[in-house]
């Protein structure tokens, strides 16, 4: 069984969510405790390499794996969850 654990940025941007969101991204953190029996994770490429994704609606929950623990980096609309890294090129 995987820990759920976040980065400040993913913390403050948990915080920060509508509730009815919030809610559904709780129970998003509840399944990925069942790592790696996790459906719906798909693995990011090119500047995420070593990042997933899993779905939330219109949100994304990205995280890394970390053994033995998931570590939840950021947590944002879909149009904007990739933004700074392309700003970074």
């Amino acid at each position: 069984m995987a820990r759920v654990l976040l980065t400040p940025e993913g913390a403050d941007e948990f915080k920060a969510l509508p509730p009815v969101i919030k809610a559904r991204v709780a129970g998003v953190f509840e399944r990925l405790q069942s790592w790696p029996e996790v459906s719906g994770v798909k693995w990011l490429r090119g500047e995420w390499a070593g990042h997933a994704r899993i779905r939330v609606g219109d949100w994304r929950v990205v995280f890394t794996f970390v053994a033995p623990d998931l570590i939840v980096v950021r947590i944002r609309h879909r149009r904007e969850v990739y933004e700074e890294a392309r700003s970074r090129r």
